[in-house]
């Protein structure tokens, strides 16, 4: 398992640790992080979230021979795959969550800081959506949220084109709070987390429920909707070419389509 989790101080850790695969996601590695979510959500020792990686990397993102080895499925049963456990269960969590970025966040290493309470960064830190250039689509909500954060145009150049952005980037467009030195990242946002343990927590739940609320709905409603798609696109030639390229070290070719 590459998944470290520990109970300090009233702050649950999500450590994300395969760094000699740059802490690239695998189907276990989800079910970890969506346990350790609903355990953090029950324990009321627990007053909120720190999700991290390793130093120089928070995630590049999916295991790609793991994910293709076992794809989410189409319908009922692609909602109900350990990624998408995941993203529900951070959906539901009703205690602040708190993320320390370092290195890449890559695919949803970024996205799902969108549905972080606070994010630090530090100032290595590189973010990218390359969902299309792999044939796929953006994912856990992120073809609603990114364009309300940046604007549909700054949007196409994340999620269309998957140019990567840098860590002062991701603060100006809302994505994150502040950049910090890499070394100091992690303690950073686990002094802010440990915070929540002065504050009344039935009043922090219920807050961060209302800020939530208003768009509730509309982020579960596209993550199915992206999701379907997703699982549809995985399954095309275009992504076939994207997936063999990757594997065959060389450049898709996407003339034929």
């Amino acid at each position: 398992m590459s998944i470290k989790t520990g109970i300090l101080n009233g702050v649950a850790t999500i450590e994300i640790a395969r760094p000699e695969k740059k802490n690239a996601l695998t189907v276990a590695m989800y079910v970890a992080m969506a346990d350790a979510l609903a355990v953090a959500c029950e324990d009321t020792s627990v007053r909120a979230v720190l999700i991290t990686g390793q130093p120089g990397v928070f995630t590049s993102g999916n295991d790609i021979e793991d994910f293709m080895a076992r794809p989410p499925g189409q319908g009922s049963e692609g909602l109900d795959s350990p990624v998408f456990r995941f993203m529900k269960a951070l959906l539901a969590c009703d205690k602040p969550v708190v993320a320390a970025v370092t290195g890449a966040a890559v695919g949803i290493g970024t996205t799902l800081l969108l549905h972080c309470d606070l994010v630090y960064v530090a100032d290595d830190a590189r973010l990218a959506m390359p969902f299309v250039s792999l044939g796929l689509v953006p994912e856990f909500g992120s073809s609603l949220l990114v364009p309300q954060l940046m604007g549909h145009r700054r949007a196409a150049e994340k999620l269309l084109l998957g140019d990567p952005f840098t860590a002062e980037q991701a603060v100006e467009c809302g994505i994150a709070n502040a950049v910090l030195p890499a070394g100091e990242v992690l303690n950073h946002a686990r002094r802010v987390a440990e915070r929540f343990n002065a504050l009344p927590p039935g009043a922090v739940r219920e807050a961060k429920q209302l800020m939530r609320a208003p768009q509730r709905e509309q982020i579960e409603a596209t993550i199915r909707t992206e999701g379907a798609l997703f699982a549809t696109r995985l399954r095309s030639p275009e992504a076939t070419e994207a997936f063999q390229a990757f594997f065959q070290k060389r450049r898709p070719d996407f003339s034929k389509f």
